[in-house]
């Protein structure tokens, strides 16, 4: 694998271990027993409701030009389906590689709702999983932060793809998350879960000599009251406990701000390069 030699090189290491030690915190939520199976159901249900996986079709849209009807595709990390479903639709085959036993189950679901036969599923953690084969491109969406070596993260993606590696990161987060954080943690909100893990991907990439191309675009979801308590508690509770009398306090904020329908806005980054092996 091709890499230059460089005098000078950013130390991203620290920063990268402090903002991922942040974003992966233990999840403390204790006033629904269920929420982590409700919080991925709720996943699943805000990207493929409304104009139909929106942000996975923006992706393959951006994609288009790289795309190919023969194209055999690694996806890593593929959750409910958001851009395996629409990206299923333009090439020959997507593999999957999922961990969470959950997700497969929603995948499956999801699969079938939409009558999708050309998806192959590996239940691994990406670090462990076999994968024989080598595709024309190997792509990881919403992922960076679970990864806890981002270089041997890219290094993997390099060795599996012939073609083409690409990477879907969120950017930023709603102002009402943020404002949520401030009222009810009471703290100075300062990034502290900012999805923002692609300008990291971008300097090691680009210290290697690879040349992206990088788009973004917009997209959003509506979620009801009883989402959005689930989706802000899943931020807050990495920094509080949120038992019942926080999750009210999330509840008569999100009324007090928004009502009982919140449309969530949202930004991604897409990047991709070609290997240079």
């Amino acid at each position: 694998m091709k890499k230059r030699n460089l005098k000078y090189q950013m130390n991203w290491q620290d920063v990268w271990e402090k903002m991922r030690g942040e974003r992966i915190r233990k999840l403390r939520v204790t006033y629904d027993k269920d929420f982590q199976m409700k919080s991925a159901e709720d996943f699943s249900n805000r990207y493929k409701g409304g104009d139909e996986y929106e942000s996975g079709r923006n992706v393959v849209k951006i994609l288009g030009n790289i795309l190919n009807k023969d194209f055999e595709v690694l996806e890593i990390g593929p959750g409910p389906g958001t851009l395996t479903i629409p990206l299923s639709e333009k090439v020959r085959k997507v593999t999957c590689v999922e961990a969470s036993k959950t997700n497969i189950d929603i995948l499956k679901k999801n699969f079938k709702e939409n009558r999708i036969k050309n998806v192959e599923l590996i239940n691994d953690y990406w670090e462990k999983a076999e994968i024989e084969n080598s595709f024309d491109l190997v792509v990881c969406s919403h992922f960076l932060w679970q990864v806890e070596d981002i270089e041997k993260h890219l290094e993997q993606m390099e060795q599996f793809s012939n073609r083409y590696c690409a990477i879907v990161q969120p950017s930023g987060r709603d102002e009402l998350v943020k404002k949520a954080f401030e009222e009810i943690c009471k703290e100075k909100y300062a990034g502290q879960f900012e999805a923002d893990a692609d300008y990291f991907a971008y300097t090691i990439l680009r210290e290697w000599s690879r040349l992206l191309d990088v788009r973004h675009f917009k997209y959003s979801f509506e979620l009801n009251l009883e989402e959005g308590i689930r989706y802000i508690a899943s931020y807050l509770g990495k920094f509080i406990e949120v038992d019942e009398q926080v999750a009210d306090e999330i509840k008569d904020f999100l009324i007090a701000k928004v009502g009982e329908h919140w449309v969530v806005k949202d930004k991604a980054i897409v990047m991709w390069w070609e290997p240079e092996k």
